[in-house]
């Protein structure tokens, strides 16, 4: 059986994210709305799957919802140009780190970005 590999994918959100959402705001005090509202996920899917998830909230199979409130109202599309460059991870603590590193070098390149 072949291994998981984990994805780090990027989705761009609708600006309005920024005026409606506090938490959004709040987590980034850097934003100076020049730059686009970004959300960064980490998934063992397709980043085009993981979207499609998102954007039809869905349920897995104990019921729970398993995708983003943000992505699923201000999702807009995938930015492959910002996440094509990163290989796959074997595991699901390395997707986590890279997940949380690069929320961090985007919001220091001073977009908006939203990660969970």
């Amino acid at each position: 059986m072949p291994k998981t590999l984990y994805r780090i994918y990027v989705v761009e959100l609708s600006k309005r994210v920024y005026s409606e959402n506090a938490k959004f705001r709040t987590a980034n005090p850097q934003y100076n709305g020049v730059l686009e509202c970004l959300y960064v996920g980490m998934t063992s899917k397709t980043p085009k799957e993981r979207f499609q998830q998102h954007k039809t909230g869905y349920r897995n199979k104990k019921g729970y919802k398993i995708s983003s409130n943000i992505v699923e109202k201000y999702g807009l599309y995938l930015r492959p140009s910002l996440y094509n460059h990163i290989d796959p991870f074997l595991t699901r603590s390395e997707a986590l780190t890279a997940e949380k590193e690069i929320t961090l070098e985007l919001r220091r390149a001073r977009y908006a970005v939203w990660s969970n």
